[in-house]
């Protein structure tokens, strides 16, 4: 049967398998020892609305690889998805609701997560720990403790645990990296990134019977149980603390990991952060106007701005990251495309990297569902490459938590309102009892997770 996305995804791939450095694990990841190396993966979706939508067209559409499970809790986004990937592929997905009894079919390989922020990383341990592979949306993890309990899983089962932040796959961003680590602006020392929306009010939930349709207790999971609210699901929960991240996890992630791989650093020294709910009065508890700023050794730092309620563009982008170094800056947008500009006055351009005139699925930072099959592919084939052959991940779970810690400790210096010490050996905040009291979360009884 015919696939699709795989062929383009491919040659886009190998196109960019030169391309910039990666700040990831070299270690040796698993590949199957029996049979063929090209044997096919099974793999199981869990979240399918929007975002698992769009990725379990994207892995069924690759060679050799088949969707088994659809794992959804609500009804009403099954039938979408089914329809799209019925055409895709010989086998029809089998539907189930509970992820833990996915995770007992034996010849099950991988788990691809895009539920709520607050299943990723349980989800992620517990299929690690069946003997699973896993892709995980990103942020890899609601709060740090929880990284760091999915890297220790992903250690101790030796599994293969890619994080969803597809732009390292994008190959003209990797080419960025790999000019600006060549010195072509000298050395950078600092950059700054933004995202901007237009998101309108949530309005003031009501407690509310629960749809029919949806499994409520399973779609809290791991969070301590409260009522239903009709102002929840399926999307605003990404603005409450209790199942989501806020906009600095939810889109700054993409962004912040641009400047951490841009500028080649890993744990900051200082994080700071302002901001609040300013643009409308409603439920939402995380900031819709907010920026983290990062302080590292060696003269380095960088600063996020985040606007979800004024969708002003910075440099003609929703979203993106200028670097800044001693011989001039790079604009990095929110799609696969860079300008290097001189450091003059005014700055000229020395060097400009468009979009792939090929596709026409070109990125939009706004759209939910993600950056289309085009933008998606390389990611998942490369962490199907990493299953199969061992090939480097780029977005190793090592690396993937750093760039989502440098969000969460932009979250808890919100929060706390005070500017926080790092230890750079860890990314452990210093000094600071209360502030470390927002490292980990408390889970309904008999869902925390645990590495035995």
């Amino acid at each position: 049967m015919k696939k699709n996305y795989s062929r383009r995804a491919f040659v886009t791939t190998v196109s960019a398998a030169g391309a910039g450095t990666v700040l990831a694990s070299n270690r040796t990841l698993p590949i199957f020892t029996s049979g063929s190396p090209l044997r096919k993966i099974t793999v199981a979706v869990m979240g399918i609305r929007s975002r698992g939508n769009a990725l379990a067209k994207v892995f069924a559409g690759q060679k050799d690889c088949e969707v088994a499970y659809l794992c959804e809790v609500d009804d009403r986004y099954v039938e979408k998805t089914l329809a799209a990937i019925v055409p895709l592929q010989e086998r029809t997905p089998k539907i189930e609701k509970d992820i833990r009894k996915v995770l007992q079919d034996k010849d099950l390989d991988a788990v691809v997560i895009a539920a709520p922020d607050h299943w990723h990383a349980p989800a992620a341990i517990m299929a690690c720990q069946a003997g699973k592979h896993v892709y995980v949306e990103k942020p890899c993890s609601h709060n740090p403790h929880e990284g760091e309990l999915l890297i220790a899983a992903a250690r101790k089962y030796n599994r293969v645990v890619q994080m969803g932040n597809q732009r390292r796959s994008w190959p003209n961003v990797r080419a960025c990296m790999q000019d600006l680590h060549s010195g072509i602006i000298g050395n950078v020392y600092f950059a700054n990134g933004w995202y901007a929306n237009t998101r309108k009010p949530i309005g003031y939930g009501k407690e509310a019977p629960v749809p029919k349709e949806l499994d409520f207790e399973l779609w809290q999971g791991p969070a301590p149980r409260t009522a239903y609210r009709d102002n929840i699901h399926p999307y605003n929960w990404h603005w409450f603390w209790q199942w989501g991240t806020g906009e600095a996890l939810n889109n700054g992630t993409h962004f912040l990991d641009l400047m951490r791989w841009g500028l080649q650093v890993d744990y900051p020294q200082k994080v700071v952060s302002i901001g609040g709910r300013y643009h409308y009065n409603d439920d939402w508890e995380t900031p819709d106007t907010q920026t983290i700023s990062l302080s590292f050794e060696n003269g380095k730092a960088f600063t996020w701005e985040s606007r979800s309620s004024n969708g002003f563009h910075l440099h003609g982008f929703s979203a993106g990251v200028v670097f800044h170094g001693e011989g001039g800056s790079v604009l990095l947008g929110s799609g696969n495309g860079y300008t290097v500009f001189d450091n003059g006055r005014p700055p000229k351009i020395i060097k400009e990297v468009k979009e792939n005139d090929s596709s026409s699925d070109q990125p939009d930072q706004q759209n939910t569902v993600g950056p289309g099959a085009y933008y998606d592919a390389p990611h998942a084939l490369n962490f199907l490459q990493a299953i199969r052959e061992g090939e480097q991940l780029r977005s190793e779970i090592e690396g993937g938590h750093k760039s989502v810690l440098l969000c969460q400790l932009g979250n808890i210096a919100y929060r706390t309102g005070r500017a926080l010490n790092i230890d750079q050996r860890n990314g452990h905040i210093v000094g600071d009892p209360e502030a470390m009291k927002l490292w980990r979360r408390s889970y309904e009884p008999g869902w925390e997770p645990i590495i035995d």
